[in-house]
């Protein structure tokens, strides 16, 4: 059948915007997409690559399962930083200048991302959902490409701060940090929610190296300038070392401790019973917890875990970690549609609202605007009873 010439044109221009609906930055076409991170798959640091592998899995198990995001399928590269700052500048450049990835999300640290945060936001390439909850990763202003994917340290030290405030009429806090911009924060952060009285209810502060042995001495110092309250922002075996000391040394302070910290495998190294009464902020579930032994969600980890990461233990707490972050960003992915330009995915995941994943806390839920990128405000406190962290109640950092 033969159209006229204005049958033809409508047509033609009906179709037009529906061709020009698509849109690819590097790292997208009609059939892939292709993302990025860094995490330490060796050294020190290495548990933490089971951040990156269970990620990468993720999306390889939605590939075969729904045909990946949109009908595209999704391809990450974990590349190894070794928790190591050159190292992270080296695997970054390399992502995004060889392999071209169109974002790049859940990476470990604050030093080694601090390392590339100017690099990549002079790029304009989106830095998402970041393992670490400094502050300078909620600065739209000056980095606006960048985004957290923890509570933030100041959340969490403003809640931990009511909750000293509310439970210990008469705190004397001692406590001790890692010795790098984490620990520095915390305590910037809770001196600033304890208000004016800080100095007084603040009886001694200790730091810890990354490379020192043990933190035992520091245990010891703390408890014998009296302290009832331990403020414990400690990382790594230097937790396990410290939960353990205390309870050795008798010392039965209200211990409060970082969530970044209260994973499975550090509470079996330093006895389950030496953590009886700790306390922490709570927002996700734990992979190996007896309580969520029936969750959906912890089901459907361990069926992917079982297929696709058969020689990841069952009770590895970062690999579901790992897992629930990529879930997430799946879903920045598809509310992104057709449009999967960099401008476009940094959009999705700064405008969530009640986004939910599988490792949060039933009423706990990412909420992002592009004046605050900050993803949780209101957080449970728990407390652990030697097999389970308990939740005891809802605060809000405001």
């Amino acid at each position: 059948m033969k159209l006229c010439g204005g049958v033809a044109l409508a047509l033609v221009l009906g179709a037009a915007p529906a061709l020009a609906e698509k849109k690819y930055d590097p790292g997208a076409t009609d059939t892939t997409i292709k993302l990025g991170n860094t995490v330490p798959h060796s050294g020190p640091g290495s548990p933490y690559g089971a951040l990156g592998r269970a990620a990468t899995a993720y999306f390889e198990m939605l590939n075969d399962t729904k045909g990946g995001v949109n009908g595209r399928k999704v391809t990450v590269l974990s590349l190894d930083d070794a928790y190591s700052p050159p190292k992270t500048v080296e695997a970054t450049r390399r992502l995004v200048e060889s392999e071209q990835v169109l974002a790049l999300f859940a990476s470990l640290g604050t030093a080694t991302q601090g390392a590339v945060q100017k690099y990549l936001n002079a790029k304009g390439v989106p830095q998402l959902l970041l393992n670490t909850g400094a502050g300078r990763w909620n600065d739209p202003k000056q980095f606006p490409w960048t985004t957290p994917g923890l509570p933030m340290y100041a959340t969490e030290a403003k809640i931990l701060a009511k909750y000293i405030l509310a439970k210990q009429p008469d705190p004397k806090i001692g406590i001790l940090a890692q010795h790098d911009e984490l620990g520095k924060e915390f305590i910037r952060e809770l001196r600033a929610a304890l208000g004016p009285k800080a100095d007084q209810m603040i009886v001694q502060e200790l730091s810890y190296e990354l490379s020192d042995p043990t933190v035992d001495s520091q245990i010891i110092k703390l408890k014998n300038a009296g302290a009832n309250v331990f403020f414990n922002v400690t990382t790594g075996k230097a937790t396990s070392q410290s939960i353990r000391k205390v309870a050795e040394i008798g010392w039965k302070p209200l211990h409060l401790i970082m969530s970044g910290s209260t994973s499975s495998n550090l509470i079996q190294a330093a006895g389950p019973e030496n953590a009886i009464g700790m306390v922490t902020v709570k927002y996700r579930k734990n992979a190996g917890d007896p309580q969520y032994a029936d969750d959906p969600a912890m089901k459907a980890f361990e069926a992917f875990r079982a297929k696709y990461l058969p020689n990841v233990d069952p009770g590895n707490d970062l690999a579901f970690a790992g897992y629930a972050q990529a879930v997430v960003m799946g879903k920045i992915l598809e509310l992104c549609g057709d449009d999967l330009t960099r401008a476009n995915v940094l959009k999705q995941a700064t405008t969530m609202k009640d986004v939910t994943s599988p490792a949060l806390i039933s009423g706990v839920t990412y909420n992002t605007t592009p004046d605050d990128y900050s993803p949780f405000r209101t957080l449970y406190v728990a407390e652990f009873d030697g097999k389970l962290w308990k939740t005891l109640e809802k605060i809000s950092a405001d």
